[in-house]
């Protein structure tokens, strides 16, 4: 987000059986956030809500008649998928901000206290937990420009931990210890770990016995998903003065031949999932890509920080086939894709639903908290940075960071399943909001 502190210087139904599931962050262990199911340009409602007291900023998995997801209370929550109501809760000693992955009648998923956690589905009950050297977030001096200019500060625009995959039988995360690592699903005993350069909080995407991850250390790996060893690593831009536009939070997306993620170098790129090699990038002139991409039908979708862009791009070549403007506030929700339709939310406490085929908004969620956002806004409805952060020190980018939450950020990427689009919010609400067929 370039302009964080630069600019402030100057209807219900029951499940059916045989119900599709989204296990894992972006859906799938290739993390292309595309999901089963036709979309519609028609919003049926809020089917349920589910309420916590703090934030839900980690994405929702769903499995069978469940849906889990993490808070900021320290909870990881299961819900009952069809009404709504709470089956069990399983407390941690930190925030849960890592999205859960589901396989094997285990539920897995990193906390705040440094530790990674494996829950029994049914019951709630811990089956493992493996300990990290401790989490923490990117910290640099001058952040962004603040003052005081000598002061080491970590980054709140570091939201995420990183959100596990599981494959062939070992769950993959990064940590905020600088380690990817792979531990084996049934027991939780290592496997293998990976040092990198800095915090990891991207999610790892796996395809073809090989892991793809970046690091806030500059750098994106390609890894062997069986033995950890390197297979090539990618160089992102830096910035040595402010660190501002420095490292890697998105998550990657693989499809064929090759991977997509951005970069707070402020670009997208696409290299060749085998040797790394770059095949093209495309330069949003200095808004981060913290959202993940999503790829399907030879196109990638991607949207941008403070400008609030999202842009539709043919995957082979790059060529920018669309630009959709979602008013210039925050996507860092990663677009998720269903039929015609892609779902994505921005800090302004709105999930946008997109027609692509005509690259418009078709209708738009609003949550409660929304509504003072106009406070803050531009007549155009835009968001005003000015009004946000009231001075270029430190203590007042936390301000304005925490003013955008109350908001009821949708910070969280959306999962579909079953005509049911489930994202969570930082008004403390768990939301499915229900879908129809056009004409009904």
């Amino acid at each position: 987000m370039r302009l964080v502190l630069a600019l402030a210087t100057c209807v219900g139904f029951s499940l059916a059986a045989g119900a599709a599931d989204a296990p894992m962050f972006r859906g799938d262990a290739q993390h292309t956030g595309a999901y089963a199911g036709q979309g519609t340009t028609v919003f049926g409602g809020v089917k349920w809500s589910f309420h916590a007291k703090g934030a839900f900023v980690s994405s929702p998995a769903v499995v069978g008649d469940t849906v889990f997801a993490g808070n900021t209370d320290n909870f990881l929550y299961a819900v009952n998928r069809d009404s709504g109501a709470l089956k069990w809760k399983f407390e941690t000693k930190g925030r849960v901000v890592s999205s859960p992955a589901v396989a094997g009648g285990m539920v897995y998923f990193g906390s705040y206290d440094g530790n990674f956690y494996a829950v029994d589905t049914a019951s709630g009950a811990l089956k493992w937990k493996f300990a990290t050297a401790g989490e923490r977030r990117f910290a640099a001096k001058h952040l962004h420009g603040a003052e005081p200019a000598a002061e080491t500060m970590p980054d709140p625009w570091d939201c995420y931990l990183s959100s596990p995959t599981v494959s062939n039988g070992k769950v993959i995360f990064g940590s905020g210890d600088g380690n990817i690592y792979a531990l084996d699903a049934a027991s939780g005993a290592k496997v293998w770990a990976f040092k990198t350069g800095n915090v990891v909080h991207a999610s790892p995407a796996v395809a073809n016995g090989t892991v793809y991850i970046g690091s806030w250390d500059t750098f994106f790996y390609a890894l062997d998903a069986a033995t950890g060893a390197e297979k090539w690593r990618f160089k992102t831009g830096d910035d040595e003065k402010i660190h501002n536009q420095t490292g890697i939070q998105s998550s990657a997306a693989v499809a064929g031949d090759m991977v997509f993620f951005g970069a707070r170098d402020a670009h997208l790129y696409a290299l060749n999932a085998k040797t790394g090699a770059k095949a093209w990038d495309f330069s949003t002139k200095g808004s981060w890509v913290i959202a993940s991409p999503a790829v399907r039908g030879g196109h990638v979708y991607v949207g941008t920080s403070d400008t609030g862009l999202l842009f539709d791009f043919d995957a082979k070549t790059g060529k920018l086939n669309a630009t959709v403007d979602l008013k210039g506030w925050p996507l860092f929700s990663s677009p998720a894709l269903s039929g015609g339709m892609l779902y994505a939310g921005s800090m302004k406490g709105v999930l946008h639903a997109v027609d692509l085929k005509t690259h418009t908004q078709a209708w738009a969620f609003v949550t409660e908290a929304s509504k003072a956002a106009a406070a803050v806004a531009k007549p155009d409805g835009s968001a005003d940075w000015e009004k946000i952060f009231d001075s270029g020190f430190y203590d007042d980018s936390i301000g304005g960071y925490l003013k955008l939450l109350s908001y009821g950020a949708i910070l969280a990427s959306p999962a579909v399943a079953d005509g049911i689009v489930y994202v969570g919010a930082t008004d403390g609400n768990l939301y499915a909001l229900a879908v129809k067929p056009a004409g009904r």
